[in-house]
């Protein structure tokens, strides 16, 4: 007697409509690679940015204060819902110094981690209100900006040929006639191009902002990581009374991704109702989940305020400026590259002209198994997530196609974290001849 399969429905749908927009290739590229690692390649990590991970140097008077706050009662208990006072006060202090908006440690609220900021962010949005953000994009951002309106990301385009500088035309007139718009969001510097918005281009999307009654949110999580002579100016200085929101961490700067520390800064909360409520919603919700993480948060002040800490942050940022300096003289000359010098963050994004992929070039792939399985996978896919598998497979260097950065450009993006400085020439001369190999096939 044959068996029947019963197949039990829900009485109703139960999944979000917006959750189809929750993609994150960062991780998903990792998935692929252990796939190949286990068939034994050796795999380049040049996808994930973790300082950490990549072996940049943890100093050790910096250990002494985590090892010392540990010894500390408090550090194991809940803190208050906005986090820790003193350190808030601290943080409030630091940014008015910079003589721009001025905020108190009731503006400031923790998270654990900006990546739980982002969501709550998005998550109290109206459905039909929606964030203008730059593309490429973080995920992050477009996912959850996407994932609340259960909607594509609405986006501006960052120009390749202009420095990755926004198209400011493009910009206003998505705000003009798209009357769903309610804020914009900018990330300086930008992950995942490297660039660092100049001040003129920071006032304008303020006064555009002012002009159609838009708040702000500037993700300043790489504010501190700039090189090549450029800085990045925060929201604060140039924001003026125009409503925002600031995203910052410790994930980065320090570096201590693990401490999943980050806070958002408020500005300009009385000054409309609207946002004012948005704001208290944000906090409120915080409030469900008691407080976020008390250890990393008493260890701001004591770190950031250090002596050594200008000095240590100056060496690591010089670190990543030669880091990009060999990207970006090793691949600028590639006949069909498109590839801008780095001054913020720790990522370049390097793109493929118009025109130069197609859906039948590949890399010869030595391991057999490897062969088969990169040819599962280039099926029906965008044509830089091709060049990303192929690259994967045939080189064991693993990048993220830029077109899973909200975009439709062709690229990948890499990261600029490599510690050893011959191993960091070595892969990108190597991903230097396959791309040349790629594109001659």
């Amino acid at each position: 007697m044959g068996k029947f399969l019963y197949l039990a429905y829900m009485r109703r749908p139960v999944l979000h409509a917006g959750a189809g927009e929750l993609v994150y290739e960062i991780r998903e590229i990792v998935k692929k690679a252990h796939l190949f690692q286990k068939m034994g390649l050796e795999i380049f990590w040049e996808n994930i940015g973790d300082p950490v991970q990549k072996g940049t140097p943890i100093p050790q008077w910096m250990k002494d204060i985590v090892a010392g706050l540990a010894q500390d009662s408090l550090s194991y208990g809940y803190c208050q819902t906005k986090g820790v006072p003193e350190t808030r006060q601290f943080l409030a202090k630091r940014n008015n110094d910079l003589g721009g908006t001025q905020i108190t440690a009731e503006d400031i609220l923790f998270c654990n981690g900006l990546g739980d900021a982002i969501s709550k962010v998005y998550q109290y949005l109206d459905p039909g209100a929606r964030v203008l953000g730059p593309s490429p994009g973080y995920s992050t951002h477009s996912s959850a900006e996407g994932g609340h309106a259960s909607q594509p990301p609405i986006t501006y385009r960052l120009i390749p040929e202009n420095h990755w500088y926004p198209d400011m035309e493009e910009l206003r007139n998505k705000v003009k006639y798209n009357p769903s718009i309610v804020g914009i969001l900018i990330i300086n510097p930008d992950n995942p191009t490297g660039m660092v918005y100049p001040e003129w281009y920071l006032r304008e999307i303020v006064s555009i902002a002012k002009e159609y009654d838009l708040f702000i949110v500037a993700d300043e999580i790489y504010t501190n990581i700039t090189y090549n002579g450029v800085k990045a100016i925060p929201l604060a200085q140039v924001i003026g009374d125009v409503c925002g929101i600031a995203m910052k961490g410790i994930s980065k700067e320090l570096p201590w991704p693990g401490s999943r520390c980050g806070w958002l800064e408020f500005y300009n909360t009385k000054r409309d109702p609207e946002f004012g409520r948005l704001v208290k919603a944000i906090e409120d919700s915080k409030m469900m989940e008691v407080c976020s993480t008390t250890l990393p948060q008493m260890a701001i002040p004591p770190i950031l305020s250090h002596p050594e800490f200008p000095k240590h942050r100056e060496a690591l940022n010089l670190a990543i400026q030669k880091r990009g300096d060999v990207v970006y003289e090793t691949l600028k000359d590639v006949p069909g590259l498109l590839v801008n010098k780095t001054f913020g963050a720790f990522y370049t994004t390097i793109l493929f002209k118009k025109g130069v992929l197609n859906s039948t070039q590949k890399l010869h792939v030595a391991n057999p198994d490897a062969r088969t399985l990169v040819e599962s996978m280039v099926q029906s896919v965008n044509l830089d997530k091709r060049f990303v598998y192929y690259v994967l497979a045939a080189t064991g260097i693993c990048v993220v196609p830029i077109s899973s950065f909200c975009s439709d450009l062709m690229g990948f993006r890499v990261t600029l974290l490599e510690e050893n400085p011959e191993k960091n020439l070595w892969v990108y001369q190597k991903l230097r001849s396959a791309i040349t190999e790629y594109l001659a096939s």
